[in-house]
């Protein structure tokens, strides 16, 4: 294998969680132990300016909250990693989806004081469709919360998943002492207000021995005993095999606004997470040891920078070698294009590379020849599969409130649909643009970045539908005639697809008993 000594030594890996369970404090944590950044911002913090690295959005800054996929690389120890911040906002699902099309495992915050949340059920439900590899990092334990052993019944019983405890917590809340690692026998002990270090750990080879009892007291060595020869009895060794299947999820216990119990996850991490592993494509499958290069975008971002109006095309290598200035097969536009200046990230921070190799998430500088789910290879023609569009849930129409800024509006919305922020509609026979989001935050996102990166000013108007289902039929005239028949209900996508707009579940399973040879798909591959 060509590239293997550097396919190895990377990790591409997303960070999910409900709002609020600590995924931007923890994305922090790692990056300050891969020396990525000196300082961590105080996230929400109103009395501290600094702001989380990842979160470089205006509107993000402002409410304290991740709405865009943000992309980092560092090194940590032998390895270089991959790291996506995901957005955590409900309303923000579409894009966590996608950018989990992107990455070969996950690690889920979990809160201990609210335990599995409405969010945490939908974010795991798609990594089981892909069996991604999950770690489980329970965060606040320095907060009064659930019991630790009532805590890993309901994540294992709520998201279906076998769970592996590699670190053990003593107390939580105000009488939290630190977390004893399972793997190495080693002891960590927490003081409020300070931040752990890895010196402060110290082995224990014997649990039996005076010394527990000296550090954190004999009601809770024995405790901790008990909870370790429970925990050993049950779980045994981690099944690394297991957990690359996902089937089995390792847990780690810690704090990480404190930097407490990160240090043991992410070491374990390393070792046991998977390399770049082969992808599905149009074709056949395509695995990162191949000769030649391949990839694709799962997500775009405009104005990363707002002093210059740029478009970035995030893409993930697949297979091959990426290199600067070399041009290479745009499959949907069949033209050929090269790239003067491929980024790799720090959030806001942008370096120039030269090359990049499978696992590693690169950006393109795009004019506008790139859409969600376009492939790149060196001449060979097929898709990456699997990278699909949602119906969204609530639909408006964009109403133009400045006609002399119509052009702007244009653009704007056009750019800020590419990046699949939302969806945009035409009406079939009318010019109406209705937009689809799955949440109202979306349609405030817009709004804000129409009027501060285009200068256009909008409005929304509420629209009574309930569901948007792309068309496809064997039969051409039938689908026309439906279309013909249904023009207020119907609209074609960013692509020119038909799109049938349903007012309710009741309209939606008539029209679909009615029409037996059209076809009503409520996802749409995005390359199709």
């Amino acid at each position: 294998m060509k590239y293997e000594k550097e396919i190895n030594r990377r990790r591409t890996f997303a960070i999910i969680s409900h709002p609020d369970a600590g995924k931007t404090t923890l994305t922090e944590k790692l990056l300050l132990f891969g020396g990525a950044i000196q300082t961590a911002g105080a996230v929400k913090s109103n009395k501290i300016k600094k702001h989380a690295t990842s979160d470089f959005m205006e509107i993000e800054r402002q409410r304290g909250i991740s709405v865009a996929t943000s992309v980092m690389t560092f090194e940590y120890k032998t390895c270089l990693i991959n790291l996506l911040d995901t957005p955590g906002h409900k309303d923000f699902a579409e894009d966590t989806y996608r950018t989990l099309t992107a990455v070969d495992s996950v690690i889920l915050v979990i809160d201990s004081v609210n335990g599995v949340e409405d969010q945490t059920r939908r974010l795991m439900e798609v990594c089981r469709m892909r069996d991604t590899p999950v770690i489980v990092f329970i965060n606040k334990m320095d907060r009064d919360g659930k019991n630790r052993f009532d805590l890993l019944e309901e994540i294992e019983k709520e998201l279906k998943i076998s769970l592996h405890p590699m670190t053990l917590p003593i107390n939580s809340g105000k009488d939290f002492k630190g977390v004893y690692n399972l793997h190495n026998k080693s002891l960590l002990l927490f003081t409020a207000n300070t931040k752990a270090d890895e010196e402060d750990a110290f082995v224990i080879s014997n649990l039996s021995d005076n010394i527990l009892d000296n550090k954190i007291g004999e009601r809770d060595a024995a405790q901790l005993r008990e909870d370790v020869e429970l925990v050993d009895g049950v779980y045994g060794e981690l099944n690394v095999k297991d957990y690359l299947a996902g089937k089995i999820a390792p847990v780690f216990f810690g704090s990480a606004v404190n930097n407490f119990g990160v240090k043991e996850m992410l070491d374990t991490f390393i070792n046991v997470a998977p390399t770049p592993l082969c992808r599905e494509t149009s074709v056949r499958e395509i695995c990162p040891g191949e000769d030649k290069f391949s990839g694709f975008v799962f997500k775009i971002h405009a104005n990363l920078d707002p002093k210059h109006r740029d478009r970035i095309a995030f893409m993930r290598i697949c297979s091959g070698k990426f290199e600067r200035n070399k041009y290479y097969h745009h499959v949907r536009l069949d033209k050929d294009i090269r790239f003067s200046n491929p980024y790799s990230f720090l959030a806001r921070s942008k370096d120039v590379i030269e090359d990049a190799f499978p696992g590693d998430v690169i950006g393109l500088f795009d004019t506008g020849n790139f859409k969600i789910g376009d492939t790149l290879t060196e001449g060979e023609n097929f898709f990456f599969t699997g990278i699909p569009t949602f119906s969204p849930e609530i639909f408006k129409e964009l109403v133009n409130k400045d006609p002399m800024k119509t052009k702007q509006l244009e653009k704007g919305i056009q750019q800020l649909t590419d990046e699949g922020v939302a969806q945009l509609f035409t009406q079939f026979g009318g010019n109406k643009k209705i937009i689809g989001c799955v949440g109202e935050l979306q349609f405030e996102v817009i709004q804000y970045r129409l009027l501060h990166e285009y200068s256009a000013a909008c409005e929304f108007r509420a629209l009574p539908f309930y569901k948007a289902c792309w068309l496809t039929s064997k039969d051409e005239k039938k689908l026309e005639d439906f279309l013909r028949f249904k023009q207020t209900n119907s609209a074609e996508d960013k692509d020119g697809n038909p799109v049938y707009l349903a007012q309710s579940e009741w309209f939606l399973n008539t029209e679909i008993t009615n029409n037996p040879d059209i076809e009503f798909h409520f996802s749409s591959e995005v390359h199709k």
